[in-house]
């Protein structure tokens, strides 16, 4: 497989992964709103956030929407763990929170892998001609 076409797999299990989150976290976001108020906003916020990454990497391939969609998969990751082990502030789960849970953090780390592989496949940007040491000929 190219270089190209992994880039190009990789971003289309992203734009999925990321959209499969979104709608997991926006699904469940009303029942944790009523549970703990801050975590329904951040599900919410969460979820509006990977739609308009899913949107930007489907669109432009963007290295924002990348590195955004990268850094929302590890924070929910994160936030997932830590308020299974040792609690958020008010805010403390059992359990995997089936079938959410799994959806949900299957979805993050595919995203997590597919980011892997798209930055391993970027080409290596060369300096551009403004920063290249002038050197006269014949040295």
């Amino acid at each position: 497989m190219s270089s190209r076409s992994a880039a190009t797999a990789s971003a289309g299990v992203a734009v999925c992964c990321a959209l499969l989150s979104a709608v997991v976290h926006l699904v469940i976001a009303p029942e944790h709103l009523a549970e703990t108020l801050y975590i329904g906003i951040l599900f919410i916020v969460g979820g509006v956030a990977l739609l308009f990454t899913a949107g930007a990497l489907a669109l432009w391939n963007s290295v924002t929407a990348w590195w955004a969609g990268a850094l929302l998969s590890g924070g929910m990751i994160l936030g997932f763990a830590l308020s299974r082990t040792i609690g958020l502030p008010g805010y403390h789960e059992q359990g995997w929170d089936l079938p959410y849970g799994v959806l949900s953090i299957v979805a993050q780390g595919m995203y997590l892998v597919a980011f892997c592989v798209w930055y391993g496949t970027r080409p290596a940007h060369a300096p551009s001609a403004a920063f290249r040491s002038k050197v006269p000929a014949g040295r």
